[in-house]
């Protein structure tokens, strides 16, 4: 049995100094030396274990097996989800059904403000919550340019709308991540981030669209911009606070798509934005640069049948995708796929035997580490049979199916690497006490916390590039600091991921996606440029938000404890 030690060299500034080492590391890999995520992660791990062992006292076969404990539920069941998912999202790029996808959008309105609200927020948001991982920004980046915007429009109008959706992003997986390092329930944690997200997923049209048109050009599409915001933050709230977190955004885009089509049949703008008028304003706007570049012309790929495919089989998939994972989503369902086989493994050496000692808890706590193998309930697992069952109707046989999904692995495995030494560091932090220091160090910020540790969120999707490995690196130091302070810790957790969706659209990783899928290549520094700005005011908006949730009635209502 180890007992964790808190300040191992004896000073508060030298212990919380070797305690930030490895986020350092893996952050200044990625922002200063741009050294590939996967290596930069991996050698992360390899400082973690060094400070844990030699720094922090963690006995060594303790450390080696809190590291393999985190490896193995990055890959289960995180890393399952983006393998299906991009395997289903495969299927459909071969089968030539996304790319009609994308030009059925384009052609339901000609005014370039409701298509930046149409492709850019509302089509983006179903593809972060389908597929996350800058998916979205690719989608909806090559699609504006298609429709005539100019690359740096297409770039910065992409990044920015790719926001609220983020937290609950490949099918939930940054909450599911933020659960695994703090043992906050999944649903709790999916009910708190929803009663953060809905008031920006509002307020993320307007800005979008005032980015891009102007404080002017934005009043006269604000009934559009309204229903289209509405129409996704209603469902978020909901589906994140009484189902949980695996669908809000593919169901909440549903719903936001279909119901700004449906009101632009009756509703149209004074003055309609054509391609011309944007050439136009080209010579007053940053925004509109470049936008005389001339419409790509959309890649018409043959089916696996042979035709081009019609809208509603493009849409098949996606709906199945949908249904299934509902499905997979009920506690019914789970609770009878786990009765049917699931395996808990306690960690021989590593379960019971670290104990959490006083001022971070009350009482010494003895650590559990226990790795769950539910694998028939696991979301991913319900992603997987809707891609085998759309990919049959789809025209694709089962070898085929096979083939693609070994692809699909080689396309994905340094992705997966990243993941799995991601939550290696929020594993090995947690056990060997070293998240427990920094808490106790950012407990020093006192009543401006809930501010700081949405910046904090902010800062780690900003550097690492996704909201899923911030919230593994920083999730158990925003519960320890929380508690330290007397605040709620799922409030502080939930900020972690919420805040961290604004840092969303200045990540390298996002940047670099942008701009190739605008073929806008060495222009990363213009995009970062543009889009900083929104970036920040965001993320201070979402932390004074944060703030009036842990000390202002009635916001405090709002909050689970």
């Amino acid at each position: 049995m180890w007992q964790q030690v808190y300040d191992p060299l004896g000073s508060p500034v030298l212990s919380t100094l070797a305690a930030a080492l490895p986020v350092a590391v893996l952050l200044i890999s990625l922002a200063a030396f741009h050294v590939r995520a996967h290596v930069a992660a991996l050698a992360a791990v390899g400082v973690a274990i060094l400070v844990a062992v030699f720094v922090f006292g963690m006995p060594g076969a303790m450390a080696g097996k809190a590291v393999g404990l985190g490896f193995a539920s990055g890959l289960f069941p995180i890393g399952w989800i983006v393998l299906n998912i991009i395997f289903l999202h495969r299927l459909t790029t071969l089968n030539g059904s996304f790319q009609v996808l994308q030009s059925s959008i384009g052609r339901i309105t000609e005014d370039r403000r409701l298509q930046v609200l149409l492709v850019a927020f509302s089509f983006g948001a179903f593809f972060e919550g389908a597929a996350g991982f800058g998916t979205p920004v690719a989608v909806t980046g090559a699609i504006l340019i298609g429709l005539g915007f100019s690359p740096l429009a297409a770039s910065g109008l992409a990044l920015i709308a790719n926001t609220a959706p983020v937290a609950f992003g490949a099918l939930g997986a940054p909450i599911i991540g933020l659960s695994a390092v703090t043992g906050i329930d999944q649903l709790t944690l999916s009910a708190m981030i929803g009663r953060q997200l809905p008031l920006f997923s509002v307020i993320v049209p307007f800005w979008v669209v005032w980015a891009f048109a102007g404080w002017r050009g934005m009043l006269e599409i604000w009934p559009a911009a309204l229903v289209a915001g509405v129409s996704f933050a209603v469902p978020q709230f909901l589906v994140s606070n009484y189902h949980g977190p695996w669908l809000v955004d593919v169901i909440s885009a549903l719903i936001s798509m279909a119901s700004l089509a449906g009101f632009l049949k009756v509703w149209s703008p004074k003055s309609v934005w054509t391609t011309t008028k944007l050439h136009r304003r080209a010579d007053d706007s940053t925004v509109a640069t470049n936008a005389d570049v001339p419409p790509r012309e959309t890649q018409q790929a043959p089916s696996a049948g042979g035709a081009r495919p019609s809208v509603m089989k493009a849409w098949m998939p996606w709906i199945i995708l949908t249904v299934f994972v509902f499905a997979w989503g009920t506690p019914q369902f789970r609770k009878a796929a786990d009765a049917l086989w699931a395996l808990k493994y306690a960690i021989p050496g590593l379960d019971k035997l670290v104990v959490r000692m006083p001022p971070v808890v009350p009482e010494p706590v003895h650590e559990a580490a226990v790795f769950s193998f539910n694998i028939l309930s696991m979301a991913g697992t319900g992603i997987l049979v809707s891609a085998i069952v759309g990919g049959l109707l789809m025209g694709y046989s089962i070898p085929r199916l096979i083939k693609e999904f070994f692809n699909t692995i080689v396309t994905v495995r340094l992705s997966l690497i990243t993941i799995c030494a991601m939550f290696a560091i929020g594993f090995l932090t947690r056990y060997s006490g070293v998240d427990s220091t920094l808490g106790l160090a950012f407990a020093h910020t006192g009543v401006f916390y809930p501010l700081f540790g949405t910046m904090l969120g902010w800062m780690g999707v900003a550097l690492t590039g996704s909201d899923t490995s911030s919230n593994v690196l920083f999730g158990g130091l925003q519960k320890t600091t929380a508690m330290q302070l007397g605040l709620s810790p799922v409030l502080m957790a939930a900020a972690n991921s919420s805040g961290g969706v604004m840092g969303k659209m200045i990540d390298a990783q996002s940047i670099v996606v942008a701009s190739t899928a605008t073929k806008w290549y060495g222009h990363e520094g213009d995009i970062l440029r543009f889009v900083f700005f929104h970036s920040l005011a965001l993320a201070i908006l979402v932390g004074l938000f944060v703030s009036l949730q842990a000390y202002v009635y009635p916001f405090t209502a709002m909050v689970i404890h």
